[in-house]
């Protein structure tokens, strides 16, 4: 399906489901998708595209394990993938995410995912659907990855800059959920609420106004961004702003503040 956008309205939605080549993957909470879901929508439970590993949380599985559930869901290589949620994308971008480090070159965002959905009067269906069994063959790419290794040789690099998508109370450590509290040394704060419009049902805010507000802080086109929250769940939709808005280089951090921050020797600033 070509000239797909990477946020697609759900006017454009409904006109593509009867295509065979497109994929809507639904990362609602289960209940919420036993109620109602996008007709021919597949369930995919977050836990599934994140590994732990105590005390650290939202690691990038292996490939092994990401072809595996890719497999399960009937994802092919070409397939267009058109990912949503019922929490405003953070699910949903982790997703999208997560086939970018394997290369998958079509998959979309529905803005405002169920809430636009459901709140403009498109239907919706109670009947599970499961696709034929694929074989997705996974290879991870380095590109949209950020380690902690990465970062720490990148501190004082002025070409790259880390965008801290947490709330201003985890940024100042004020508020924690790791040993130790605070935010890497340089890091910018911009929660990912600011990049939501909830007046209309969760979409993303217009492209100008995320432009502006990135480049006032100084998140600009020109370098390297690297993406973080607590686990790599909130900083997934902002990693995925950045694709929108065409950053050329960005990144990341799967992990995230529950591996910086529980890493005794990573240096913090409150």
């Amino acid at each position: 399906m070509k000239n797909t956008p990477l946020v697609i309205e759900p006017e454009q939605l409904e006109q593509k489901l009867d295509h065979d080549d497109l994929l809507v993957v639904d990362l609602c909470k289960p209940e919420t998708f036993a109620k109602g879901h996008i007709p021919g929508a597949v369930h995919l439970d977050y836990a599934q595209i994140v590994r732990l590993d105590r005390p650290r949380m939202g690691l990038l599985p292996d490939a092994t394990s990401l072809s595996n559930i890719f497999s399960s869901i009937g994802l092919a290589p070409k397939t267009q993938v058109i990912a949503y949620d019922d929490e405003g994308g953070g699910r949903a971008a982790r997703f999208l995410w997560t086939l970018d480090t394997v290369g998958h070159k079509t998959a979309s965002l529905l803005d405002g995912g169920l809430f636009s959905w459901a709140n403009e009067g498109h239907s919706l269906e109670i009947t599970a659907h499961h696709p034929a069994q694929s074989k997705y063959a996974v290879n991870i790419t380095d590109a949209p990855l950020a380690s902690r290794d990465y970062i720490l040789s990148h501190l004082n690099d002025p070409g790259v800059v880390l965008w801290d998508s947490r709330s201003a109370l985890e940024y100042s450590g004020k508020k924690k959920f790791a040993e130790r509290g605070g935010h890497i040394p340089g890091a910018i704060n911009i929660d990912w609420l600011e990049v939501m419009d909830k007046s209309r049902n969760m979409r993303l805010k217009a492209e100008m106004d995320l432009r502006t507000l990135l480049e006032g802080k100084g998140i600009t086109r020109d370098k390297t961004v690297i993406t973080y929250c607590q686990t790599h769940h909130r900083s997934a939709l902002t990693y995925f702003v950045l694709k929108v808005l065409g950053y050329p280089n960005i990144k990341g951090y799967p992990g995230s503040w529950s591996d910086w921050g529980n890493s005794p020797d990573t240096p913090i600033e409150v």
